[in-house]
């Protein structure tokens, strides 16, 4: 239902509200316009702003049309985390969405090396797609302590790719911004092209999910998009060698 252009229309306070769209589905299709204000803590006019961004005329104009697109997508039984995934994968197969990877891809193939950097979650799905990339023939190596020493000169030619949910995590911003005065590109792949590493990037792929933490601030987004992403990734690279005849 939300497309990419729409999503990279949100706002702040309109991301908070598709954030707990997403994750309270049957519920906000009962609740009243004050009452999903409430709960998400804004204004009336900020969810009436969010259903003009989506196309439609009002908040009760949203309720019908998200009820047919639960139903349309699946029986009631389908949890909220699938229906999300399935919007996901919706938007991966935008030709905005493509377009973008076709040009990391690009990068990435002519690049010397490539090098994965992140902490926590991230900092795993680096090391797999620094893994990844090594199985199509690219050198590739991640890093995933954010002090790891960056050396002058030893970087150039590289293309730095940081993986970040919420694309706000001060390590991985501070390592990224050591890269960005060398002679490298560098590529954020986070939720919201709104965040830091997103803006510091020269290229950035943004999956726009929704992000869910616990009260302590353990990370539980589900990292099947950037999985999805890295292995597109690499997929693209290993077919732009193959039609270069390497």
């Amino acid at each position: 239902m939300f497309t990419c252009q729409e999503i990279k229309s949100f706002n702040a306070l309109e991301l908070e509200v598709y954030n707990y769209i997403m994750r309270h589905q049957e519920q906000v299709v009962e609740m009243k316009i004050r009452e999903l204000a409430d709960a998400i803590h804004v204004s009336t006019t900020t969810i009436l702003r969010f259903c003009k961004k989506i196309g439609c005329n009002g908040y009760s104009e949203f309720k019908l049309k998200y009820r047919m697109y639960l139903d349309q997508g699946a029986n009631q039984t389908q949890s909220a985390d699938t229906t999300i995934l399935l919007d996901f994968m919706n938007r991966a197969e935008s030709e905005e969405f493509n377009q973008k990877l076709d040009e990391v891809a690009g990068l990435i193939y002519y690049a010397q090396k490539v090098i994965f950097i992140g902490i926590g979650n991230s900092g795993i799905l680096a090391k797999y797609g620094a893994r990844y990339l090594s199985g199509v023939g690219k050198l590739a190596q991640y890093i995933d302590d954010p002090f790891y020493p960056v050396p002058p000169g030893y970087y150039d030619a590289s293309v730095i790719i940081a993986l970040s949910v919420s694309g706000e995590s001060n390590e991985t911003i501070n390592q990224l911004k050591r890269f960005t005065g060398f002679n490298c590109a560098t590529v954020a792949i986070t939720s919201s092209e709104k965040s830091t590493i997103s803006k510091i990037s020269d290229l950035t792929i943004n999956y726009y999910f929704p992000l869910e933490r616990l009260s302590l601030g353990f990370d539980l987004t589900t990292q099947v998009p950037v999985l999805y992403i890295l292995e597109k990734l690499g997929r693209r690279v290993q077919s732009l060698s193959f039609n270069d005849g390497v």
